[in-house]
């Protein structure tokens, strides 16, 4: 029977070399070297040539003889010495052929991934050692099988998609696919595939390589354990716990800080950790924290954060960079501990121990004062003087009392009426009006459109009113934007009421002062302006706030009707509160009032509050108006 020819890849290069024609010199690349056979041929012919007409018995024969003779048979020994040599290279190519082949085949057979060669239908047609030994099969056996049948079925669909792909274009295809062993152990393979030609018999197929990767699946997957475990810990800390990338933006919070702050994964994307900061302090965080990004050093710094209740706790806040072998960065990781309860003990004790030496200081004040005590009752004269001026200055204070109680009650009285007068009014139309609602409604629709209208005046007036109460008693604008932008507002509604110009210039730096010494100036300059509107009679007033050395110093200066400053301050009858009582709020700051006024020039009234370390840089920047 005869034997069917290996069409194998594999025989490939041994077949392609049994097949090459090496005769003739029309052999691609063999007609020079033909040529150098052909010579050195002829040359030994004429070396065995000499050897023979020396030999004994040699005939001579004639030219015309031996020419013709001589002639064919040595072109016949030449021939016949060029087939001795061609198949002396023949053997050499062909031992040097089988010692590649053999460095091929083990090549192959042990190369460190699985190579198949499959037909289009996924059947094996050619396998090398470490492609049996990946599917726990001997080679001999995997010979016309169905690699399909050593996939899992999870991943077959996948496999066929594979193949048709790598028949389809000359694109190298790469899948990953779990592979299902003969003993029914599970691999997971990367496949990489390419077509290739076609063999003698007109089927095509491709060459497979299949490496295990099972190792590295399993690494992922106890990476995602890792994973899992690192944020079911971080869930269950008390601490806020979160991830950032290199450049600072926030990729993961644990559950705990949802809890606490009352916000979504949505509500926290991109810079969203933001909204949960006091908005005075981010400032500073933001600065903090782009210090550390850029340094890639650890982060710590102690700031309030927001509660889901709106509430502000503290906590401190430690961010550690994480870092490949290199020193390159690779991500933030990020806690926040709540220390609102450490700060209010830490609070209590200093008060504790500021009472405490408060305490000791007291006690000495005692016994100094009853030393002085004692000197008093030593000198008659000195205690009879002393009660002269405590006697004086209680009616000074009774007087004062008197003066504040008479105001308090004004105050109230007029509050009463404007609320009775404009309010009170206000409601009762909307009452009426509300009324007549229910009478008008189904009667006649465009009254009632008037009616609300009208009621609508009436609600706006009332708001109105009331916000002017509550301006009066307090602008909220001072807190919570500061000095300038109350005192500009406050002048602003002045010029519209009064119709007095006021030129505003300010010092930026002002807004440092501590809230209670920027309430004194706010009154002082209230005070003043009331004072202008209702006794200066003035067309035009400069208000300025300036700095100079260890204070900060305004002046009111305006062109009405000036007055005598000592009848009105230090006069022990008709006082005005008003004066007197702005001196008491701005020595009470330990600041320095003082009013000049003279015929002609108007009045000018001055208030300095200390201010040792403002910032000169902050404070250069002056702010004017014209109102």
């Amino acid at each position: 029977m005869d034997k069917k020819p290996d069409t194998s890849p594999a025989a490939t290069p041994r077949r392609r070399a049994e097949k090459t024609p090496l005769a003739g010199p029309d052999a691609a690349g063999l007609g020079p070297m033909m040529t150098e056979l052909r010579r050195r041929a002829e040359g030994q012919m004429r070396k065995q040539l000499k050897a023979g007409a020396r030999g004994p018995g040699s005939k001579t024969r004639g030219p015309e003889e031996q020419a013709d003779p001589r002639r064919s048979l040595h072109e016949l020994q030449v021939h016949q010495i060029e087939l001795e040599m061609q198949n002396d290279e023949l053997r050499q190519n062909r031992d040097r052929m089988e010692v590649l082949l053999e460095k091929y085949t083990d090549l192959y057979d042990f190369a460190p991934v699985g190579y198949f060669s499959l037909d289009e239908a996924g059947r094996i047609i050619e396998s090398n050692l470490s492609g049996a030994a990946l599917l726990g099969v001997e080679r001999a056996s995997l010979i016309q099988r169905h690699l399909q049948n050593f996939i899992a079925p999870s991943s077959r669909a996948a496999f066929l998609d594979f193949l048709a792909q790598v028949f389809a274009g000359t694109v190298q295809q790469d899948r990953e696919l779990a592979l299902v062993k003969a003993d029914a152990t599970d691999l997971w393979t990367r496949f990489r595939g390419t077509t290739a030609l076609a063999v003698s018999e007109g089927r095509r197929w491709c060459r497979v390589s299949v490496s295990d990767i099972t190792p590295f699946k399993r690494a992922e997957e106890a990476l995602r354990e890792s994973e899992t475990r690192f944020r079911v810990m971080a869930d269950a800390i008390s601490q806020l716990a979160w991830q950032a990338r290199p450049d600072g933006s926030i990729t993961w919070y644990n559950r705990r800080w949802y809890d606490y702050t009352g916000t979504t994964l949505e509500q926290m994307a991109g810079s969203g950790w933001q909204s949960v900061h006091d908005p005075e302090v981010l400032p500073k965080v933001l600065k903090r924290w782009k210090a550390s990004l850029s340094a890639g050093k650890p982060f710590e710094m102690c700031f309030p954060l927001r509660g889901a209740d709106g509430l502000f706790r503290q906590f401190l806040t430690r961010a550690v960079p994480h870092k490949d072998q290199r020193g390159r960065l690779l991500q933030w990781f990020g806690t926040n501990t709540d220390i609102e309860d450490q700060e209010r003990a830490a609070e209590t004790k200093h008060r504790l121990e500021v009472l405490a030496a408060s305490n000791v200081k007291l006690e000495q004040e005692i016994v100094r004062r009853k030393s002085v005590e004692n000197s008093l009752k030593e000198s008659g004269l000195h205690q009879r003087e002393m009660a002269g001026r405590a006697i004086e200055m209680q009616g000074q204070l009774r007087h004062l009392s008197r003066h504040i109680l008479k105001a308090q009650e004004d105050e109230r009285k007029r509050i009463s009426r404007e609320l009775h007068d404009e309010v009170a009014q206000t409601l009762v139309g909307i009452n009426i009006h509300l009324a007549a609602f229910a009478r008008e409604a189904a009667i006649d629709p465009v009254a009632l459109k008037r009616q609300i209208v009208r009621t609508q005046a009436l609600v706006s007036g009332a708001v109105d009113t009331v916000h002017r109460f509550a301006r009066d008693l307090r602008p909220t604008l001072l807190d919570d934007l500061g000095l300038i932008p109350a005192l500009q507002s406050f002048m602003k509604e002045f010029t519209a009421r009064t119709k007095v110009r006021i030129h505003f210039t300010a010092v930026a730096g002002v807004e440092q002062l501590s809230n209670a010494r920027r309430t004194v100036l706010y009154r002082v300059a209230q005070s003043a302006l009331t004072n202008i509107a209702q006794h200066a009679d003035a067309t035009k007033v400069e208000v300025v706030i300036d700095r100079v050395p260890g204070a900060i110093r305004m002046e009111i200066c305006d062109n009405g009707r000036s007055f005598d400053v000592e009848q009105v301050l230090f006069a022990k009858r008709h006082k005005r509160l008003g004066l007197i009582g702005t001196r008491e709020r701005v020595e009470m700051v330990g600041g320095i009032f003082g009013i000049e006024s003279a015929p002609g020039k108007g009045t000018t009234v001055r208030a300095e509050v200390p201010f040792k370390n403002l910032s000169a840089a902050k404070s250069d920047a002056p702010v004017e108006e014209d109102l």
